[in-house]
């Protein structure tokens, strides 16, 4: 996947300027795909230049004017495109995955630390996602809003950032928990 397909992805609901689009990203789009703003206003003058987003210019008269874009017929056509061709499957690329691979070897108290962290931005994560869930399903059951919501990829994608940071959540937990207990265990005579 290219940062292209997100972007269109992200415009589909409404037209958003570039400011707005970088804060979409960090509260939904953001547990797929990472992108910095700087990126996405470059991927946005490309995405205008091959007609895939259409852009126009809005004037404030508190505030400098600003760019909204929404996806034109062919960026519809693009993303059509894009979920037709085959997905490869994800992979885990982790620097956390490599210390603890050589914790054996290594001060396991600063892999500890970094485990315990990384469970307590997960927790953090968690928490977002369970506000936008009940931000999108608007008063509604789940299941209601699933046979019954408007656009539910949205909400799905937020599904499985969810899972995501709860896995991280309970593994970091539980390394960190054995580790511990290993520590503990080595130090007893």
């Amino acid at each position: 996947m290219a940062l292209r397909h997100a972007v269109l992805a992200a415009l589909l609901d409404e037209e958003l300027s570039g400011y707005q689009l970088a804060k979409s990203f960090d509260a939904g789009v953001a547990n797929f795909w990472h992108a910095l703003p700087q990126q996405l206003y470059a991927e946005l003058a490309k995405l205008e230049k091959e007609g895939l987003v259409a852009g126009r210019e809005v004037v404030q008269d508190t505030r400098p004017n600003k760019r909204l874009f929404k996806v034109t017929e062919a960026g519809h056509d693009e993303l059509q495109q894009f979920t037709a061709t085959a997905t490869k499957p994800s992979f885990i690329r982790d620097d956390l995955l490599v210390k603890v691979q050589a914790v054996d070897h290594v001060d396991a108290d600063e892999v500890i630390a970094q485990l315990t962290e990384r469970a307590v931005f997960a927790e953090a994560k968690i928490e977002l996602f369970d506000g936008l869930l009940r931000q999108m399903r608007g008063g509604r059951s789940e299941e209601e809003f699933l046979h019954h919501g408007g656009r539910i990829g949205p909400y799905l994608t937020c599904l499985r950032g969810l899972a995501f940071e709860q896995g991280n959540r309970d593994w970091c937990r539980r390394s960190a928990a054995v580790l511990r207990g290993m520590r503990t265990a080595r130090a007893e005579p």
